[in-house]
């Protein structure tokens, strides 16, 4: 009952605490690994902000990354360069960015072209340095995109489920297709193929009915280990047209997992406590269950009623030698069996009450059995700073503590307990809510507008204090007819940053516990925290001086290195080594080996696309070197964490957005037919299969004039005799091959160029390559195809992908003491367009369907906490919906959503 001592801690060493020196050997060790953990390894987090919640083929996904230090949230100085992934359903990544941070900011986009299906994509972003943590702390957002450009079928596909053969899984697939206009796809043929975790299980065909619907029945065999998958169908529309969709089997049945969590760890006899429960779908989504709790001679001890998102809470207090049991209840009446966790005769119950504006209460309970011989620590820490520190006496049998909030910032508290052994016997986390977000006012020159008109807005950013604020923030201006969303499920910078960020698993709309808080959701949270995932660290490790690995540094600036050795391995000492780009951005560096071999460019600043040349000499001006560049590893692409979030019907629950998207592009066609690269005209085709799938054609892999595979390639000996005469339009004249249309050039004949694996080489090396090599050769020659590569496009080229390209499109070795590289560069950021109608020259005729009007992720308010915009609305009538968030110097975070309608 009595708080002896209680510490606030500052710095680990010397270990002072108002003017106490933590004299206690044990605990000081442990204060001290944990902080060894958070100065040595300091924990970053992502946030990203997005300007939409969803998307189509052909938008551009807009978008600001915030990296901040995970102990404070300020805006992060470790970390230069942040990585940004769109990934799609195969956990293939399709698009990446390479982003300079500079004081923790990036700004980026990625383009949707026509060669993405529609379907569930994520979109994932790290530092080289998380990675030394794992991917479950890497901002990780499943989002949507839509298709009506290349396709114009909308489906709708529902499922059900049931047991056969007591072991085997039944789905029966009833999908919906019709067109945008709502007609049926009637009495079409539909071949379909399904599959689980990429096996295929079942493949068939059939017809849909008058009214476009199908179904679909197949046996999962194996439910135990395929869990889900997904349904390819494509419909046959004419002999010429095709149209493929694809439905996510996001399980395979209608079991429910329930699972029960006593209160900071176990269940001890004799002392009561709180159990939390969490109930979850076979696809991860919480489901509202009830029930009760009986003993093993079938007495009702408690009942129990899940409050949100499938999770509750109810007090219990169990008795030694005895079983217990949950009836579970589920809405359709039926009841599961499960049995309860484990009693332990030994143990401490660590119960909070979280409920206080002002203060914690923390009572620590031990069984009656419990040997009780010395004192009882307990630890409060967030992101690995310790805040407070008590030691305790147990008189008798419990303790409480009452902590004030003060102590504590706003967000994840971990709380421990150590036995007088100092050994960890339960834990406990809480959210402490501060309410000190930034107040974000954003106010517009007008309540109301029309089309086209010009709006202005003011942003006043102020802290809790209500003292302005200097700060970083971002801001869309979304059409709200044309993109509805609910703000529950939101990632928001403060959902992010404070929650998920910390906290391993999937947790469901999480933003539902930072929208119109009351004490309700708080309690709410408080399940949350009871039955989720945790861990950064875990103090078994910690305490046996374990940390993790480090094999990954931060990145402070782009760099390029390695080591040069002799033939037979042996380091070359002062070696001369330059650097020259070929392609890109213009560089030239010299530098000269170390007494290991080892050279370093760094500083350097480059954008994508830039390709070199590494050419080092020994010390005697021979060039009988070897060049071996150090290369980090491609980071893996794990499963999705985030699957729960999985939508089996895309196109239909973006229904309203997709129809605007698709009136945009066909006037945009209408208006400026070679402003888009997607025609209209040649859609519903089923989607090519890609020959060159490593290839550096800049037109994408396989978009080519022609293509020669290695097939094709069998038995040769010399590849320019070889392509003599295969390739129409291509001829080979004293080993350089020449588009015939360029023979005649007033200049002369001008070769075709050839690109190996991404290095520009002379036309002479067609003749040099080993045919055995050669995977593909894609053939440029028609401007739609040369236009991109500009001059050294003008006499067509020749694009060749060797088989060593599946293991390293980096970096390739034709000759000693050279090596062409093809690292990864800075992405060039796109300024977002927003239209100026007061400009006479602009085109009034062309109508303004966007759905993002404006997008500014750079807005910094001045010492007053102020800024503004200024920009043009669209054609949409409606409601619009202004965000904005971000972060003051302090780590504060803010977001604000208002709106304004246009007549």
């Amino acid at each position: 009952m009595k708080n002896r001592l209680i510490f606030l801690l500052g710095f680990m060493v010397p270990l002072i605490v108002f003017g106490f020196i933590v004299d206690d050997e044990p605990l000081k060790k442990i204060l001290s690994q944990l902080d060894k953990f958070r100065v040595e390894y300091p924990q970053e987090k992502v946030h990203l902000h997005l300007d939409k919640p969803y998307y189509a083929i052909g938008d551009q996904i807009w978008l600001k990354a915030y990296v901040v230090n995970g102990e404070n949230n300020h805006l992060s100085n470790l970390s230069k360069v942040i990585y940004v992934e769109l990934i799609n359903e195969k956990d293939s990544i399709k698009q990446s960015l390479m982003l300079p941070l500079k004081a923790g900011l990036a700004y980026g986009d990625f383009n949707l072209s026509d060669s993405l299906r529609e379907g569930n994509y994520r979109i994932r972003a790290y530092t080289t340095w998380m990675r030394n943590f794992g991917e479950d702390y890497f901002f990780d957002k499943t989002i949507i995109i839509g298709n009506v450009i290349s396709n114009n079928i909308v489906t709708d596909i529902s499922y059900t489920f049931s047991k056969v053969n007591t072991n085997q899984q039944k789905v029966v697939g009833t999908i919906q297709y019709s067109y945008l206009d709502g007609k049926p796809v009637a009495n079409k043929e539909v071949n379909y193929d399904v599959q689980l975790d990429f096996r295929n299980i079942s493949k068939g065909k059939g017809t849909t009915d008058a009214k476009g619907q199908l179904t679909i029945t197949f046996i999962n065999t194996q439910p135990f280990i395929l869990k889900s998958g997904k349904i390819a169908t494509t419909v046959k529309l004419s002999d010429t047209q095709f149209v493929n969709k694809s439905f996510p089997v996001k399980s395979t049945s209608t079991d429910v997992d329930v699972k029960f969590f006593p209160e900071g760890g176990e269940l001890v006899a004799g002392v009561q406590s709180k159990v939390g429960f969490k109930a979850l779908r076979a696809d991860g989504t919480g489901i509202n269950i009830s029930g009760y709790i009986t003993d093993q001679s079938n007495n009702q001890i408690v009942k129990f009623q899940s409050q949100h998102a499938g999770m509750g809470v109810f007090p219990f207090q169990p008795t030694i030698n005895q079983t217990y049991t949950a009836n579970v209840i589920f809405d359709d009446g039926s009841v599961k069996i499960i049995p309860l966790p484990r009693i332990t005769p030994y143990g401490y119950v660590l119960t909070v009450d979280n409920s206080d504006v002002n203060k914690i209460v923390v009572k620590v309970t031990a069984s009656l059995s419990t040997p009780v011989n010395g004192e009882l620590f307990l630890i409060a820490q967030s992101n690995g700073v310790v805040h407070y520190v008590s030691k305790n006496k147990i008189e008798p049998q419990v303790f409480i503590v009452e902590i004030p909030k003060k102590r504590f910032p706003t967000g994840i508290l971990q709380l421990t307990l150590f036995s007088d052994l100092y050994e960890p016997v339960a834990e406990r986390l809480v959210f402490i809510n501060h309410s000190d977000h930034l107040k974000i006012n954003v106010i517009s020159d007008k309540t109301s507008y029309v089309k086209r008109e010009k709006v202005k807005l003011s942003v006043e950013v102020r802290d809790a204090q209500d003292k302005p604020v200097v700060g970083s923030f971002s801001l869309s201006v979304l059409h709200g007819n044309s993109v509805p969303f609910a703000e529950d499920d939101v990632v928001t910078i403060q959902s992010n940053l404070l929650l998920t960020s910390d906290i391993k698993g999937y947790i469901e709309s999480p933003n539902y516990y930072f929208t119109d808080i009351n004490q309700e959701k708080l309690n709410h949270l408080d399940n949350l925290l009871l039955t989720q995932g945790w861990r950064r660290f875990n103090w078994k490790s910690l305490l046996a001086n374990s940390y993790p690995p480090i094999n990954y540094y931060p990145e402070y600036s782009m760099a390029i290195n390695g080591h040069l050795k002799t033939s037979n391995g042996k380091p070359v000492i002062g070696g001369k080594v330059s650097l020259l780009s070929t392609a890109g951005d213009v560089l030239l560096m010299d530098t000269v080996t170390d007494a290991t071999g080892y050279f370093n460019f760094d500083d350097l600043y480059f954008h994508d696309g830039t390709k070199f040349v590494i050419n080092a000499k020994n010390v005697n001006g021979r060039k009988n070197v070897d060049i071996e560049l150090n290369q980090v590893p491609a980071t893996i692409v794990t499963k999705n964490k985030n699957a729960a979030e999985i939508k089996i019907n895309i196109n239909r629950s973006l229904i309203s957005y997709l129809k605007n998207s698709r009136d945009q592009f066909e006037s945009l066609a209408r208006f400026n037919p070679n402003r888009n690269t997607i025609m209209l005209a040649e859609v519903k085709v089923v989607e090519k299969k890609i020959l060159a799938k490593n290839s550096s054609n800049l037109n994408g892999p396989g978009n080519a004039d022609a293509i020669i595979t290695s097939d094709q390639l069998k038995n040769c000996l010399n590849l320019a005799q070889c392509l003599q005469g295969r390739i129409a339009g291509v001829v080979i004249q004293n080993g350089i091959a020449y588009s015939t249309r360029n023979l005649a050039s007033f200049r002369g004949p001008i070769p075709m160029q050839i690109i190996i694996d991404g290095v520009y080489v002379n036309p002479e090396y067609l003749s040099v390559i080993n045919p055995i090599d050669v995977d593909a050769i894609e053939v440029l020659k028609n401007g739609g195809n040369t236009a991109i590569y500009g001059l050294r496009g003008e006499g067509g080229l020749l694009i060749i992908t060797t088989k060593r390209g599946e293991r390293n499109l980096n970096a390739s070795r034709y000759a000693a003491g050279i090596v062409n590289y093809n690292p990864k560069g800075y992405y060039k950021t796109r300024e977002f367009y927003s239209p100026n109608y007061n400009d006479p020259k602009i085109n009034t005729e062309i109508p303004d369907l966007r759905s993002t009007i404006f997008w500014k992720p750079n807005i910094i308010t001045d010492s007053n906490g102020k800024a503004s915009v200024e920009f043009f609305n669209a054609d949409g009538i409606g409601n619009y919906i202004i965000t904005i968030e971000g972060l003051n110097l302090d780590g504060k975070l803010g977001r604000q959503s208002v709106k304004y309608s246009v007549q």
